[in-house]
């Protein structure tokens, strides 16, 4: 059994990290948006420092482009365009998002997702777990604003690949859906409180994720 404690979209507010590392995950997965575009990730380093888990991330797309780096230097590992095996888990990522009406700074051509994707999946084997970690929620999928679905088609072309998804991005439609097998989860943005614990069994498919707020 494994538990992983499921952020996203912290937006520069790291006060709650306590309570959430009081859930007493073995893993913790970041699925971006540290910052608010133009926020200095420094203090985003110094909240990685205090997780004393393996974690892993991707940058959203309110990070800047060089958020990539930073992760690279930092506390965690970053999965943006790739991928890695941990046992029985294979994880991949996807940083940034499709584009938005609002020109935010990591923002990519469905196209630039899709040959990431590729390339980030290519010599992974199917493990018993195999999950996505990307900032955007696939297209039709925890991706409402208003009447429209504005998630991304390359990231729905590709989940089908993987038995979990841990997006966020839309901050008003959380919460855990199924897509033909695939789960995927947004837990809603951290800065709210907001978190998710996915639990792995060890088979596979034996996946159980809760949505919490602390």
């Amino acid at each position: 059994m494994m538990r992983i404690l499921v952020l996203t979209d912290l937006h520069g507010q790291y006060g709650k990290l306590n309570s959430f590392l009081e859930l007493d995950p073995d893993m913790v997965i970041i699925s971006g948006d540290f910052t608010d575009p133009d926020g200095p990730f420094e203090p985003a380093l110094g909240m990685l420092e205090q997780i004393d888990v393996p974690c892993f991330a991707v940058p959203g797309n309110c990070d800047s482009r060089e958020t990539v780096n930073y992760l690279e230097d930092s506390n965690a590992v970053s999965l943006h365009g790739s991928s890695l095996e941990l046992g029985k888990i294979t994880l991949v990522g996807i940083g940034g998002s499709n584009p938005t009406p609002f020109g935010t700074p990591f923002e990519l051509s469905e196209e630039e997702i899709d040959e990431i994707l590729t390339k980030a999946k290519k010599g992974t084997k199917n493990n018993v777990h195999n999950i996505l970690v990307c900032h955007a929620p696939p297209e039709g999928t925890l991706d409402s604003v208003g009447d429209a679905n504005v998630g991304s088609s390359s990231i729905r072309k590709h989940m089908k690949g993987f038995d979990l998804v841990c997006c966020g991005h839309i901050h008003d439609d959380l919460g855990i859906k199924e897509v033909d097998g695939t789960v995927i989860v947004n837990p809603g943005p951290a800065f709210e409180g907001k978190c998710a614990i996915v639990t792995l069994g060890d088979e596979p498919k034996d996946i159980r994720v809760e949505i919490l707020s602390v």
